[in-house]
């Protein structure tokens, strides 16, 4: 995007001189309050709204030379609400966009059911119209929807945001699953922060009136924010956020004590330390602290920590931390990917992997620096 504005004919400016440059097999978040152009940006990628200046290329080729049908066939779309055909069923809303191409019922059927699979739905949905599905379902119809064609490049306005918090996050993984399988091109809308910083490959920062306040990588962007008003969109969290790109993988485990959800209140009292591998494992204490019999044989003291374990080969210090937090004990459960005890890690010790992570990366900035220099 070199330049590009859009001028409605009362005046208001949406979005004004905005140079982006979008790359390959990666997502691109754009991001910032409403009313700040990101639908606006979106819709110009595909010509649902025709910029008023400047000029858009797709690997190198002005939108404008092409038809604008063959334009938007050749993007995949994603809606808010997934925006479905509601006299269709499943498959067919899934085909669509191959059967207007030309491709036979039978082949743009197997194609939507292939994709069907590949979003996570049951294959008994296929005959289902959307009203008999639920929110985050129809939401994966409208993701294999877009995919159908194969399009290089996807276009997403806020998607996920009509859902619940937990099928959003499952939407999210969904997403990133595809994403690593197909290499898509993805320019994705949200005004959720958070949303920007866990898919994005580069998220770019707008303020009201389709100005460009920032463009960069997650880590960077909550490193270094550009100005004030990048720094207070992003939140008075950020450094907790910028956990999220430190990984936990060198944290200093031990090996217990680790207490098993149905101990009993004997066990509790004199614990033998929980083997790693023990998949049983979900509570830690040290032994000064382990809970006592109250006289009447219930289990006194801590109540057992949630399910939040960290794995320390694959999750981020920001997980390990909120492991930590949730433990009345202080202490967070490692385990492999199997689900199997590892070792147990306290606040202390992520607090010190904190300050080791944040101090290597102000070094890498002062290199940085150094070179651009």
């Amino acid at each position: 995007m070199e330049s590009v504005t859009k001028r409605y004919p009362d005046g208001t400016v949406a979005v004004d001189r905005l140079s982006l440059e979008i790359p390959d097999r990666s997502i691109t978040v754009l991001v910032g309050p409403s009313g700040c152009g990101k639908t606006t940006t979106l819709r110009m990628i595909n010509r649902m709204v025709e910029p008023s200046e400047g000029t858009i290329l797709l690997d190198g080729e002005d939108i404008q030379r092409q038809p604008v049908t063959t334009l938007r066939r050749s993007m995949g779309y994603v809606i808010q609400n997934a925006g479905l055909f509601q006299h269709r069923t499943i498959v067919d809303n899934i085909a669509t966009v191959p059967r207007m191409l030309g491709w036979g019922k039978q082949k743009a059927r197997a194609r939507a059911a292939e994709l069907m699979e590949r979003v996570g739905l049951d294959a008994a949905l296929a005959k289902r119209y959307p009203y008999q599905l639920s929110g985050g379902q129809q939401q994966r119809v409208g993701v294999a929807r877009a995919l159908a064609a194969d399009p290089p490049v996807l276009l997403m306005d806020e998607p996920f945001s009509a859902v619940d918090p937990v099928v959003r996050k499952g939407l999210q993984d969904e997403l990133l699953r595809i994403q690593d399988e197909l290499g898509k091109t993805i320019v994705f809308v949200t005004h959720d922060i958070d949303e920007a910083i866990k898919l994005g490959t580069m998220v770019a920062v707008m303020r009201t009136g389709g100005h460009l306040a920032q463009y960069a990588p997650p880590a960077e962007l909550l490193s270094s924010p550009a100005d004030t008003f990048v720094e207070d969109f992003l939140g008075g969290d950020r450094g907790i956020r910028r956990l999220s790109f430190f990984p936990s993988g060198r944290l200093e485990l031990t090996t217990g004590p680790v207490i098993p959800l149905d101990a009993t209140a004997e066990q509790i009292a004199a614990p033998t330390p929980l083997p790693p591998g023990d998949r049983r494992g979900r509570q830690t204490a040290r032994l000064e602290r382990a809970a006592r019999p109250d006289g009447r044989g219930h289990q006194a003291g801590p109540a057992p920590v949630p399910r939040a374990t960290v794995r320390p080969g694959t999750d981020s210090l920001r997980v390990a931390l909120d492991c930590a937090v949730l433990s009345p004990t202080g202490w967070a459960v490692a385990v492999d990917t199997d689900g199997r005890v590892t070792g147990v890690v306290s606040q202390q010790t992520i607090g010190e992997a904190i300050r080791s992570a944040h101090a290597a990366g102000r070094d890498d900035e002062r290199d940085d620096e150094k070179v651009a220099g």
